[in-house]
């Protein structure tokens, strides 16, 4: 069982700590405030109420064996950037961090997070790349340059085998699975020979200005 520490019960921290114990994980959220804590301990393996950015407090709660560690602190900073550098200090190899801003985010790459998360900018690219081509259904960026879309197959697509669009030759991006409607079903890697109809759902991967050509299908 993997096991996660959520520091901060913001919005997103309690949702995030609610999903990873949904998700079968081993939960333990840390907040300052015990209305909070009371109000999300009955779905979560422990709940305690503490002051994160206080480095023994930290030290006492034998976070090292964890798999990851979250940091959500809503609109403190400065308690964001020394839980941050604690944790680093502490050995914490996966240290997740929800930032205010771009220069919260520059400071906690700077100290060692692993990855950060600005929630709001995030969804708002996320809809943006959405919205903006009729026929994409979802989009997410896997890392800069690289992305997965869910995408209806252009009309060129249908009716055809898989093996004589020529995609990867031809779009250099890759089908990894398909989303069947009719009948409703999820096929992974599928087969060279499987025909392409208008209900399906491609799910692709490619470089990001692939992905544009193949949008504008």
């Amino acid at each position: 069982m993997r096991q996660f520490v959520v520091i901060g019960l913001s919005s997103f921290g309690y949702h995030i700590a609610l999903q990873l114990a949904k998700n079968g994980c081993e939960v333990m959220v840390i907040d300052i405030n015990k209305d909070k804590i009371q109000e999300i301990k009955d779905y979560v393996h422990e709940a305690i109420v503490a002051d994160a950015s206080d480095k023994e407090t930290l030290k006492s709660l034998g976070l090292e064996k964890v798999d990851g560690v979250i940091v959500s602190l809503g609109g403190e900073m400065s308690s964001s950037l020394l839980t941050t550098l604690y944790l680093k200090e502490l050995g914490i190899k996966e240290v997740i961090v929800k930032v205010l801003n771009e220069d919260h985010g520059k400071i906690v790459n700077q100290i060692g997070a692993s990855s950060i998360i600005f929630p709001e900018k995030d969804m708002a690219i996320r809809l943006g790349d959405t919205l903006s081509s009729a026929n994409v259904l979802d989009h997410f960026q896997l890392s800069p340059g690289f992305s997965l879309l869910e995408i209806a197959p252009p009309k060129t697509f249908i009716g055809r085998a898989i093996k004589n669009l020529k995609i990867r030759s031809q779009y250099n991006i890759q089908i990894i699975a398909i989303r069947e409607l009719i009948p409703e079903r999820f096929n992974i890697i599928p087969s060279p020979d499987f025909i392409i109809k208008d209900s399906d759902v491609l799910v692709v991967l490619g470089r990001d200005e692939d992905l544009e050509k193949l949008k504008k299908l």
